[in-house]
């Protein structure tokens, strides 16, 4: 595939965050549509509350039966083209007219496999919008949200450093370490290799930009529809993932103790202590033990957030990590 950009598109490009594609990335990774890679540990530490949510609700599992590789019914998996919250997000898939959902689906089932009795029987219902849209929140909840304030800044933080670097380097330089089968031509074009060949001009519209925890890459080129590229960001291995190895020539580690920098280095992104410990495979207690203690040296804050305690590394903390892995 080529994307014939041109000066304007520069100044059209836009960047999303979208909770709605979030949910869906992560329900297609729990269900082994899309290879999990290092994101293992989250799947198998989700997969059996993607069983509770199954059983509770027969919704989720017809929604399961749509995923395909292409032609996905638009309503439900809208490209992003913002930072709507996911209300906003739901809402659109609420809103969708019955007869706009129906012709969808008939394309997405279109030579797929048939969905089992029950699923088709919810797909065929007069309320399948709705049971469709609850299922999506229920997967959001159940999924998702708990973690959303971490992952939103490991997104935030991709969308701050790519955007820097398409504006003062160009898209060469904004491209290069998106994806292994995106890149840049000598004729001024975006390069991918995908199955989908065609040749496609962004005429002043630019490009969205959408980092995705869960997602490695999705392409939007339906008309009607902004041209959107969703990529995995960066940092997301290092919260999600298993713990990482200390840097060659670590310094933190003697300086503070192994498990102590652990810690430190883990709140890069913002975290609780219950994501801490599922993370790094620490005791409840020896987590809450070692942030006492960069909490008192000032190298993490914690801010209260609902019912829950997000713990982050201060501009102090930061320093000394990039210190440490000078």
């Amino acid at each position: 595939m080529l994307i014939e950009v041109s000066p304007a598109d520069l100044a059209g490009c836009r960047y999303a965050i979208s909770p709605l594609v979030e949910t869906t990335s992560a329900l297609r990774m729990l269900t082994g549509h899309d290879h999990a890679g290092v994101l293992a540990p989250w799947r198998d530490r989700m997969r059996p509350r993607l069983a509770a949510l199954r059983a509770s609700d027969p919704a989720i599992g017809a929604w399961i039966s749509l995923f395909r590789r292409d032609d996905n019914a638009d309503f439900l998996q809208p490209p992003p083209s913002g930072l709507a919250s996911f209300a906003d997000e739901l809402a659109g898939v609420r809103a969708t007219p019955l007869a706009t959902a129906r012709a969808e689906l008939a394309r997405n089932l279109a030579g797929h496999r048939r969905p089992p009795g029950y699923a088709q029987r919810i797909l065929d219902a007069p309320d399948v919008v709705d049971r469709l849209a609850d299922a999506i929140a229920a997967a959001w909840a159940a999924l998702v949200e708990p973690e959303w304030p971490r992952l939103r800044a490991v997104l935030e933080r991709d969308i701050v450093q790519r955007a820097g670097r398409l504006a003062a380097y160009g898209w060469a330089t904004a491209l290069a370490d998106l994806h292994p089968l995106v890149s840049w031509t000598e004729a001024g074009a975006i390069a991918i290799r995908h199955r989908d060949t065609g040749h496609y001009r962004l005429a002043g519209r630019g490009l969205v930009f959408s980092p995705s925890v869960f997602a490695s890459l999705v392409l939007t080129t339906d008309p009607g529809w902004p041209f959107a590229l969703i990529y995995r960001a960066r940092g997301v291995a290092d919260i999600l993932g298993p713990p990482p190895d200390p840097p060659a020539g670590d310094a933190l580690g003697p300086l503070l103790g192994p498990a102590r920098a652990a810690v430190l280095r883990a709140l890069a992104a913002p975290a609780t202590t219950s994501q801490l410990v599922a993370q790094l495979g620490l005791s409840l207690g020896g987590v809450g033990g070692h942030l006492a203690v960069l909490h008192q040296a000032k190298l993490v804050s914690r801010t209260r957030t609902g019912r829950s305690v997000q713990y982050a590394a201060t501009p102090l903390g930061d320093a000394l990590l990039r210190a440490g892995n000078a």
